[in-house]
């Protein structure tokens, strides 16, 4: 199976050739996997170096004089570093885009903290007016995708090397229902829908799945609370632990209920090890969620 970043790629480059209104910005990551598009849209395929925020000022630029672009490098690169230009050269000026990321939380934990970005969503989530997708799977991000380049609106994709191992059908909003149950409410993120369902195999609780977290679903929300015997919501993400706890709280708010957000922790693993071993050491594989899922709805 593909990456979802290989989706990206493959993807991208048949957006371009379909539609004159979008341009590729890079900031040399991913140049090399964007040869063939670049030599066919000169125009339309920008590297500008490893300098991240002029990539992404180029793309409130582009937006602003009509173009649709598209903003791609690792996810530390691509919010965090340019904050700054993301907040005044696209929500300022009022103008839309799509920022795809890859390295999510710790994709690539030989590169270090440098190119991990845990708190990017969070990020996000203080500026006004950002659709969020994250796909858990090749196939999602590859719809999600194809929506937000054919839309208007400011747009954050971001991709992650773990992914579950089959695709669900996505449309671009809302949260869809895996499993039901009466016990309480498990939102599973992204990437992180299989190991919710390992974790809460045998528990009696329904199971919603988002792969787009703003807007978040508080109807869907309340739906799922409405039918449970307990308004208990436990959140897995796989970025920071509490990103859409205010945003739960908010959809409950007519309605007395429990929140627990599970994502990855402030702490710094400072050990390289493995994608997986990170999973294991912010207590998001399957045993630890089961754990803190169990200890949380038995309260």
């Amino acid at each position: 199976m593909d990456t979802m970043r290989d989706r990206f790629t493959s993807t991208t480059t048949q957006l371009l050739d379909e539609d004159p209104r979008l341009a590729l910005v890079l900031a040399e990551i991913g140049r090399e996997s964007f040869a063939e598009a670049a030599r066919r849209h000169p125009n339309r395929v920008i590297n500008v170096g490893i300098r991240e925020q002029l990539q992404v000022g180029v793309g409130g630029g582009l937006a602003l004089a009509g173009v649709r672009p598209i903003v791609h490098t690792f996810a530390s690169f691509l919010v965090e570093r340019p904050f700054e230009q993301v907040k005044l050269d696209f929500g300022h000026q009022g103008v839309g885009g799509v920022l795809v990321s890859a390295g999510a939380s710790y994709d690539w934990p030989a590169g270090g903290f440098t190119h991990m970005a845990p708190g990017d969503v969070a990020l996000m989530d203080t500026l006004d007016g950002w659709t969020v997708h994250v796909p858990g799977h090749p196939d999602e991000a590859e719809v999600l995708l194809r929506h937000a380049a054919a839309g208007d609106g400011r747009v954050y994709v971001r991709l992650s090397v773990q992914s579950n191992r089959r695709a669900r059908a996505v449309a671009g909003a809302g949260f869809s229902t895996v499993r039901e149950g009466r016990r309480g409410v498990v939102i599973a993120v992204g990437p992180m829908l299989d190991n919710a369902l390992a974790a809460t195999e045998g528990l009696d609780t329904t199971v919603l799945y988002a792969t787009t977290v703003r807007p978040f679903d508080g109807a869907a929300l309340r739906r799922a609370v409405g039918v449970a015997d307990a308004a208990d919501v436990v959140i897995v993400e796989p970025y920071l632990a509490g990103t859409s706890t205010a945003a739960a709280n908010d959809a409950l708010a007519q309605m007395p209920h429990r929140v627990l957000g599970l994502g990855v922790a402030r702490r710094e693993l400072r050990r390289y090890g493995t994608l997986e071993e990170h999973l294991t050491g912010q207590g998001l594989d399957p045993a630890s969620l089961r754990e803190r899922i169990s200890a949380f709805l038995a309260r």
